[in-house]
């Protein structure tokens, strides 16, 4: 695991948060607060409730925990209202929210998560939940978090202030894994595929009194995250599970794990956010079993916004140094949007449009646990220097879900106007399904990819392993049999207007396809090196190419081996 950022990284950030030295002007929502920074003794004008005036101190030496909380209290029990942090730093632990409730933290505000060693106290306890064997401890537990909210409405997080998660922990155990016939006792610890991020202890063992996520938020509606920074959000800058109607705009974050967690939601929308995240997923779409039954995450739209994997703290202070190279699974810096990897409950109704990846990884779509993904465009992406594929589509069947859970499926997928530039030259991007379950339906256009180049086809596999049961990542079939696209367990599948280029030769395939029903290829460049061939099909049927480099237009009915 990366280290935390060094400590005066640390010290910058809350010079630059703490001191009010990041000024903005106020949107029209926030002027009714504009009053309460004239004095702190007031409590309550035109519905504002700040926090000082109920015994918050501010000063980043002693908590605040309970001053805040009978702050969200009083303007609760008043109907509702806005709870003022001004300038300052405060030190809690969890924070309760309740309906009709906003916190807006102003200009120059730090709410920072307290450590439970150092400051003598703790987290709210993590909730009972049985159907934790089904998903990573983060995501089955709600309370334990810097700020959590449960069954509320009407509730939002504004302001140009920053949640510092100084005390939250990043770790955790893994799921609780379902005893099998033969498990001795020490086999049932931590099943998280990211080994070093787990204790290798019981469930829970190691989290009494810690908190892991900035914020979570568990069957809400009606939400608002506007403006807010988070530096280092624990295992989530922001879990959101079954939570519908919710705009999360102009979020910029910088932290450890993932940053936003959107887990059985509905009606969604992201935009104009950044968020850097080297050792985890920056958004991503989710669709778990821990509310205890399957919920699609649906009607979500993310748009404006950026990704990236830059060293840890070097986003928000403005610096973007490149000096890690690996997440925890050793698969290059992380970063990316994705959806899954816990995929029970299906996705559909997905917009992703006009963002930009810069040092991250690809764009993932996978359902391993036996959802059905549906109906997702994407278009108008920037990438630049990948550290794995620019696309990533995987239908797997590890099925970690009730018993009787079946492989789901994915189709309809439009991806359309791509730009990648430096993509990393192991993988190729990939759409793989597994035997008896084709994905379905994927149409890819205007796309231009420039890689690294330099495979060597003789230290590829022809025939990848299947690996269906594997926790999904590119890195699972070994070195790509193709440097542009390989396919596997496809039925319908279309490129037009796609261009591959390296940058250094490669003696592997442009494109490599197994097992797919219906492909055509229109207007698609790669480069030509002779005695390599531009498609290996392998179990082909109704394959066709139509303009394409160095090929004259070609039909094939049904294809068992053959290379064009």
């Amino acid at each position: 695991m990366n280290k935390q950022t060094s400590s005066p990284l640390r010290r910058d950030f809350l010079r630059m948060f703490g001191t009010g030295a990041v000024a903005a002007t106020l949107p029209m929502y926030a002027l009714p607060v504009m009053a309460q920074r004239k004095t702190a003794s007031n409590a309550n004008l035109a519905g504002n409730f700040n926090v000082r005036a109920y015994g918050a101190g501010g000063d980043g030496k002693k908590t605040d925990t309970d001053a805040i909380n009978r702050a969200i209290s009083a303007a609760a029990a008043a109907g509702g209202g806005t709870v003022f942090f001004p300038a300052g730093k405060y030190l809690s632990f969890s924070i309760r929210l309740q309906s009709h409730v906003s916190l807006y933290l102003d200009a120059g505000a730090t709410l920072i998560a307290a450590d439970p060693v150092k400051h003598g106290g703790s987290y709210d306890a993590a909730e009972p939940n049985e159907w934790d064997a089904y998903q990573d401890f983060g995501h089955s537990h709600w309370h334990n978090s810097l700020i959590w909210g449960e069954n509320l409405e009407h509730v939002s997080i504004l302001g140009t202030g920053l949640i510092y998660g100084a005390g939250l922990t990043h770790s955790g155990p893994g799921p609780r894994r379902v005893p099998k016939p033969g498990d001795m006792p020490s086999s049932l610890g931590d099943s998280d595929p990211h080994g070093e991020r787990g204790s290798g202890k019981p469930y829970g063992a190691d989290m009494a009194g810690k908190g892991n996520k900035a914020i979570a938020l568990k069957s809400c509606k009606n939400v608002i995250l506007r403006d807010i920074s988070i530096f280092n959000g624990g295992h989530f800058a922001l879990l959101a599970t079954g939570t519908d109607n919710m705009t999360i705009d102009n979020l910029k974050v910088d932290t450890d794990r993932d940053g936003f967690d959107i887990d059985c939601c509905r009606n969604v929308h992201i935009s104009n956010c950044s968020i850097n995240s080297p050792n985890d997923d920056a958004i991503c779409l989710k669709s778990s079993f821990a509310l205890g039954y399957k919920r699609f995450t649906e009607n979500i739209n993310i748009t404006n916004c950026q990704v990236s994997g830059f060293d840890l703290g070097t986003f928000l202070d403005g610096s973007f140094q490149r000096k890690q190279e690996f997440a925890p699974d050793r698969e290059g810096v992380a970063g990316r949007i994705k959806m899954g990897t816990e995929s029970n409950g299906g996705f559909r109704n997905i917009a992703i449009s006009n963002c930009v990846f810069e040092r991250c990884r690809g764009l993932a779509i996978e359902s391993v646990d036996g959802a059905i993904i549906e109906d997702i465009t994407v278009s108008n992406l920037v990438m630049r220097d990948l550290t794995n594929p620019p696309l990533f589509i995987r239908l797997g069947s590890r099925l970690r879900a009730p018993e009787g859970a079946l492989t789901g499926a994915i189709r309809r997928i439009n991806i359309s106007n791509i730009v990648v530039s430096g993509a990393d030259s192991r993988y190729a991007s990939i759409i793989s399904g597994v035997p008896g379950y084709p994905i379905e339906d994927v149409r890819i256009s205007n796309v231009h990819v420039l890689h690294q180049g330099g495979g060597d086809i003789s230290k590829v596999l022809a025939n990848p392993p299947e690996n269906a049961g594997s926790y999904p990542e590119p890195s699972m079939f070994g070195l790509s049999p193709a440097h542009g696209l390989f396919a596997r367990h496809v039925k319908n599948l279309e490129l037009h207007h796609v261009d591959i280029a390296c940058k250094q030769v490669d003696s592997r395939p442009a494109f490599v396809l197994h097992d797919v029903n219906r492909a055509y290829f229109g207007q698609v460049n790669f480069p030509q090196l002779p005695g390599t061939p531009g498609f290996s099909l392998q179990d082909v049927k109704e394959f066709s190419a139509k303009d394409c480099s160095g090929l004259a237009d070609t039909q094939r009915k049904q294809v068992e081996r053959e290379s064009l």
